[in-house]
């Protein structure tokens, strides 16, 4: 793997995790169609999450420092037999908020074979149909005007949109977009329904690499140093970036371009899907053949 090549995949999987398109369906199409659809692929679109994820301490390192402080407050009133799931303040009861919407994910971790292969099967019949999903979920949620916030978001709330996250590996699903559409459904507010979406995401990032990285420690780093920081600075900066995007397009009302271009997106990679598997991937053995020339 080139340095450019890491870099481009950097930019697309700092653009779409947080744009409501899915950057693993983004991802998993790149690397279909350039051959890089093995497990070295699939590792690398694991670890450029490491770059999106420091995106997310930057962009809300404030309210997730008052909830690790908030962590720590609540260690010390449960070893004092002061802790009360009543009457909790706003960023203690969206730490409970938190570890509720993660139980979900306990399933997902025994599914991650099964989410990989769908990235590594050459094939994007899979994809198209994500997509799709993906845009129906926006379409749905579009005229959602919540209001909850940490006070009053329900712990079913929290359930819910913890189990979209754990279906959102699935290449093609956005993990953004499911999870902030389920939330608004759930009646949250758009600002709220943000912030909880992407923090949510941090503890869940880290375990995927946490395990990747113990096959790395096994198996050795088969991606070269400089292509993997080339790629982890690409997906931060261009992170950062889709996160403004992303709050001033739920404040402008804007979300319904995501949900039109992911069923568009959905249909024709559903349609190309068909013909590869049927004709024997004559379009992926053009492109490959292009790039080896």
């Amino acid at each position: 793997m080139s340095v450019w090549e890491a870099i481009f995949q950097g930019i697309v999987q700092g653009l779409t995790e947080f744009l409501p398109v899915s950057s693993s369906g983004h991802l998993s199409l790149i690397q279909y169609f350039t051959g890089r659809n093995d497990e070295t692929g699939a590792l690398f679109t694991i670890l450029l999450h490491l770059g999106t994820l420091l995106a997310v301490f930057l962009a809300f390192y404030k309210t997730i420092l008052r909830l690790i402080v908030e962590v720590f407050a609540m260690l010390r009133d449960l070893f004092a037999g002061k802790f009360s799931l009543k009457n909790m303040p706003p960023y203690r009861r969206m730490v409970v908020l938190l570890v509720v919407s993660l139980i979900p994910m306990a399933f997902a971790f025994l599914l991650l074979d099964f989410y990989e292969g769908l990235s590594t099967d050459n094939n994007i019949i899979a994809e198209g149909l994500c997509f799709l999903l993906t845009s129906a979920l926006l379409f749905i949620s579009l005229r959602c005007k919540g209001r909850k916030s940490a006070k009053n978001m329900t712990y079913h709330d929290a359930a819910l949109i913890g189990t979209m996250q754990a279906i959102a590996p699935m290449p093609g699903i956005s993990r953004s977009g499911s999870t902030i559409a389920v939330g608004l459904l759930c009646g949250l507010s758009r600002e709220f329904a943000i912030s909880f979406s992407f923090i949510m995401g941090v503890p869940t990032v880290l375990g995927a690499n946490i395990l990747k990285i113990s096959d790395i420690a096994n198996d050795g780093l088969s991606i070269p140093v400089p292509a993997l920081i080339a790629g982890l600075l690409a997906s931060l900066v261009f992170g950062l970036l889709a996160i403004r995007m992303v709050k001033w397009l739920a404040a402008s009302d804007k979300f319904k371009y995501f949900a039109w271009y992911t069923l568009v997106l959905g249909i024709v990679v559903l349609v190309i899907g068909i013909i590869e598997l049927a004709a024997g991937q004559p379009i992926q053995n053009a492109i490959m053949a292009a790039m080896a020339t």
